[in-house]
């Protein structure tokens, strides 16, 4: 399998996984979590073709690991991401003092006026590196890397929440404490 053929299959799991179930007449349990077999059935009523090797595949390979299976393998959800009403479970964390939101250009003086909402997704997202943010930030034009300080945000009583790839969720950022290049 090419590299075109596992990202478009990432992408179609996103779709199923994080925001359109139906979309393969799918039902996510309240924590996100779908039986692989009921998932890789779906997929292959719905002329998409997916086998077990194959679906493993793109989770293990996938840059930003989106994905897990449960510990005994027979469930698998999105890590963060959902635009669906599900509970993720993770426990509140505390954060590095800093952490960085990647977002293109064309949003900066919005995010500067109001600071970063989680839009139609359940959390703000935020990396501790500046590589997987400027990943994010790039996919929709030229990318800005903000500072967040997140060590004073949970200090003012911000909630923290750590995804198991490494993704730090919040429910939003105000401007006062993101600092702009």
């Amino acid at each position: 399998m090419n590299e075109k053929d596992i990202k478009r299959k990432s992408k179609f799991l996103s779709l199923i996984l994080r925001h359109q179930p139906e979309t393969v007449g799918i039902q996510l349990d309240e924590s996100g979590w779908v039986d692989v077999e009921t998932l890789l059935s779906a997929i292959d009523e719905h002329g998409k073709r997916m086998s077990r090797e194959t679906l493993e595949h793109v989770v293990h390979s996938n840059d930003k690991q989106r994905f897990s299976f449960s510990d005994d393998g027979t469930r698998i959800r999105a890590n963060q991401g959902h635009s669906v009403k599900i509970e993720l479970g993770y426990e509140a964390a505390t954060p590095p003092e800093f952490l960085i939101h990647g977002t293109p250009q064309q949003f900066v003086a919005v995010i500067a006026r109001e600071g970063l909402k989680k839009m139609k997704r359940h959390h703000v997202h935020l990396h501790g590196d500046e590589n997987t943010a400027l990943a994010v930030g790039q996919r929709r034009g030229k990318p800005v890397l903000l500072k967040i300080r997140s060590g004073e945000m949970s200090q003012a009583g911000f909630e923290f929440f750590v995804t198991p790839n490494q993704v730090w969720l919040t429910d939003r950022v105000p401007p006062e404490y993101i600092d702009f290049p």
